[in-house]
């Protein structure tokens, strides 16, 4: 499976993808963001054939900002199901959250997020955050479903 150069973003607080979307923008990063707003929608698009899974192409997301307390499937079962399935097990998961809990942060390493990276209240500080994400996870990183065909 091959990545493409779309974003998923997973988060059930409107407020927050417009937030992500517009510190995005702001920082030229022009990828397309695919939205889910709860972890059912999130695994749908990765591996349903409802039409969530047909909007998308056949390449999976570059990356995946992933938050962990939603409605229906939180985003730690959308992350064992992320790295159960060989399809999506080395897909870009960022785990974007509000969440400062020490077990939150030691569960998404154990389940194999890439990184977690608390929202930062401030908008400026959220730029920043964002700039940077997008500068390593879009530009710099290679993934290894990359290197593995």
């Amino acid at each position: 499976m091959t990545f493409g150069d779309r974003i998923l973003l997973v988060d059930d607080s409107q407020d927050d993808v417009a937030l992500t979307l517009r510190a995005l923008r702001k920082n030229n990063i022009t990828n397309a963001v695919d939205i889910a707003t709860d972890g059912e929608q999130a695994l749908q698009y990765l591996f349903g054939s409802d039409e969530a899974a047909s909007r998308r192409t056949a390449a999976l997301p570059a990356l995946v900002l992933l938050d962990l307390n939603m409605p229906k499937i939180n985003g730690l079962e959308v992350l064992r199901s992320i790295r159960a399935d060989p399809r999506t097990k080395y897909l870009p998961v960022v785990i974007l959250t509000t969440s400062t809990e020490e077990r939150d942060i030691v569960n998404t390493y154990d389940l194999g997020a890439n990184s977690f990276v608390r929202k930062p209240v401030a908008f400026d500080e959220f730029l920043e955050a964002v700039r940077l994400l997008g500068m390593y996870w879009l530009l710099v990183n290679r993934p290894a479903g990359q290197l593995h065909g």
